[in-house]
């Protein structure tokens, strides 16, 4: 009898965003920015730091895994037994940033609800996002 495990799902989003690189990379690694579009965080950009995104209904433990300044931050993103990883890349293009971001690991069938809350989430984080870039220098 072999043991099977299911395929993980992932979500993926992307957004061409007229703001260079390093507009978007302190949006995503400052924690007052944070703040503003995701969730109240003691996130530093430092590899292997072990930070909280938080808010009134619970907290997401995290940890840094791959920080390349203005390209590439990866996390750990753990709560309620999801174990997963969120993947943000930034590749500038001619109107300024394409930025892309994929959490992968939800089960098929344990985290279904937790799939599509993140399929629903992060789009709405996205525009978050962009409001805040449009307002900061």
């Amino acid at each position: 009898m072999k043991n099977t495990t299911p395929e993980t799902r992932s979500v993926v989003v992307e957004r061409e965003l007229a703001f260079p690189p390093e507009k978007i990379w302190r949006a995503l690694t400052q924690p007052h920015l944070i703040a503003e579009w995701l969730l109240q965080n003691d996130f530093t950009p430092v590899l292997n730091h072990k930070f909280k995104l938080s808010a009134s209904w619970g907290e997401i433990d995290c940890q840094v895994l791959t920080i390349e300044p203005e390209k590439t931050l990866t996390y750990t993103w753990q709560a309620d037994g999801l174990e997963s990883v969120v993947k943000w890349t930034l590749s500038p293009s001619a109107s300024g940033t394409l930025l892309r971001m994929e959490q992968t690991g939800f089960n098929p069938e344990k985290q279904k609800l937790a799939y599509f809350g993140a399929k629903s989430g992060w789009p709405r984080f996205f525009g978050q996002l962009e409001q805040l870039l449009s307002q900061i220098d």
